[in-house]
């Protein structure tokens, strides 16, 4: 079985402006992001257990200036402070001057072709330790019986069935009715507050985590972001937020064809609080825009669309990508190494106003493309409509491509992603559970939608506070009858996911306090 995760845990220093002082201590603009240790890709008839890294660490570094250019030594050592809280992020966000610096710092570069460190099923980062610290820390572990983690699994709904295979897999104890005592680890299905008055344990949801994740609220964010360093948040599609937006939009595209007359835009167009592609659309022209939905204004947003995407089999096709949040404070990122694919069924093309409705060839959403008459459903991992990543990125590793290279900048995307939305997320959490006050901590596994250009640069779509995790699809078995039926590429990525997550949060293995 192949690791599920990379652990990304990142340690933010503070946000600081290359000034004066930064020159009098030599500070460096470019730092080392991370320490990765990674074998060498598999022979292809095991694509499946292809371990992925990023670059070289120390090429690595989340910075950017409103002007001027960043100078790097790549052979400086990085220095390490404590994490930076998303107040603290908030605070030196709104006091920053012209020039503008993020660091995300860690130790060491990638080792190919050495075993790694492993955690359970995980390849472990400790950006802030050395060796002889991590072996120390190691040595309080010990091989003696304890009783079984407890999982409530009453409320986890349509992950339940991953949950009790992951479970079984662990040999933890589930309790599928809940159970009047606490639990060590309760599963919501949709959010925190599935099942109340949990003052104990831990629960797989953050609250506020649907509402900063919906498509206003992270458009917001990735503005912010973006206006403060543009260079390295240029992986968001430019957006504008109906209806407060609308005629701001209307006037920058009207600036931009009276300047180029040439210039023809697509435009796809989200609802707010849809889901599973329900009301995507896609439009050429601003004077389609549907504002109206019966006597209210159509909260949605309006995104450019990508019009090179790389192609496989001549179909577009997405990334859906599993993150696990586990902790943010000090903010703990994992990235889990295997995902989905998800293509389209009709065979791509440019947009047009003909095929604008084309949602099988435009849109890679699986609730769409799943009905289909040229849906493939595959038992196989590196075929069909659906197939996992790792079998994705092989075929294209065979083809030439730098795969460590496109590795590195999906975790880039993905950790910067996270910076922009912590510091609001920190309020809801805090809201809900008081520093100081009884309650359990959380942890959550989003789903990243990420598209690769024709390039091969990443682009976010969406992150997806309750990505999918059912193991089994739709199928009409008689004419008019249909069922739900195993799907073996899902089930072999999710309750690989599930399970490691649920490693990482066993209770039993946590750090002692020294």
């Amino acid at each position: 079985m192949s690791d599920h995760y990379v652990k990304v845990k990142d340690q933010l220093e503070q946000m600081k402006s290359l000034g004066e002082d930064a020159e009098k201590q030599g500070v460096d603009a470019a730092e080392e992001v991370q320490e990765v240790q990674v074998s060498s890709l598999p022979p292809a008839s095991d694509p499946q257990s292809i371990i992925i890294a990023g670059r070289d660490a120390s090429n690595t570094s989340i910075t950017c200036k409103q002007r001027g250019k960043s100078r790097s030594k790549p052979g400086r050592d990085a220095k390490h402070t404590s994490d930076l809280s998303s107040a603290h992020i908030g605070k030196n966000l709104n006091r920053m001057g012209n020039e503008k610096t993020l660091h995300i710092r860690g130790t060491g570069k990638i080792l190919l072709g050495k075993p790694a460190e492993s955690n359970g099923n995980y390849v472990t980062i400790h950006p802030s330790k050395n060796i002889q610290e991590t072996r120390r820390e190691e040595g309080f572990k010990h091989a003696k019986k304890r009783r079984p983690v407890t999982v409530d699994t009453s409320k986890a709904k349509t992950s339940l069935e991953a949950l009790k295979l992951s479970i079984k897999q662990l040999q933890w104890k589930e309790f599928p009715l809940g159970r009047r005592a606490a639990c060590d680890i309760y599963w919501h299905g949709v959010s925190f507050h599935d099942n109340e008055n949990i003052v104990s344990g831990q629960v797989n949801k953050f609250p506020g985590m649907i509402e900063m994740l919906r498509k206003i609220n992270l458009s917001r964010a990735m503005r912010t972001v973006q206006e403060l360093f543009p260079e390295e948040y240029d992986f968001y599609p430019r957006s504008w937020i109906l209806p407060e937006e609308h005629q701001q939009f209307l006037t920058q595209i009207r600036m931009v064809k009276e300047n180029d007359a040439t210039v023809n835009f697509t435009f796809i167009v989200k609802p707010d609080g849809g889901s599973q592609g329900d009301g995507i659309y896609l439009i050429r022209d601003p004077t389609e825009l549907k504002l109206m939905a019966g006597s209210q204004a159509k909260q949605a947003v309006v995104q450019e669309y990508i019009h090179k995407p790389l192609l496989i089999d001549k179909l577009k096709f997405d990334i859906r990508l599993y993150v696990l949040i586990k902790s943010m404070e000090p903010l703990e990122i994992y990235i889990a190494k295997e995902g989905l694919t998800r293509f389209c069924t009709e065979p791509y093309q440019e947009p047009s106003q003909k095929n604008l409705s084309h949602v099988f060839m435009h849109l890679t959403n699986y609730s769409l493309n799943v009905h289909s008459s040229n849906f493939v459903h595959s038992d196989s991992q590196s075929t069909g409509s659906k197939r996992t990543l790792s079998s994705v990125l092989y075929r294209l590793a065979a083809k030439g491509v730098d795969i460590k290279k496109v590795w590195s900048d999906i975790i880039a995307l993905v950790i910067k992603t996270v910076i922009a939305v912590v510091p609001e997320l920190k309020v809801y959490y805090q809201a809900d559970i008081p520093p100081g006050k009884p309650g359990p901590t959380c942890f959550q596994i989003l789903g990243f939608d990420i598209l690769l250009m024709k390039n091969l640069k990443p682009v976010l779509l969406e992150v997806n506070s309750n990505p999918s995790m059912r193991i089994e699809h739709e199928q009409e078995v008689t004419p008019g009858v249909f069922e739900y039926v195993p799907s073996p590429v899902d089930e072999e990525v999710k309750v690989g996911v599930i399970r490691d997550t649920l490693r990482l949060m066993d209770p039993g293995h946590k750090k002692p306090s020294m």
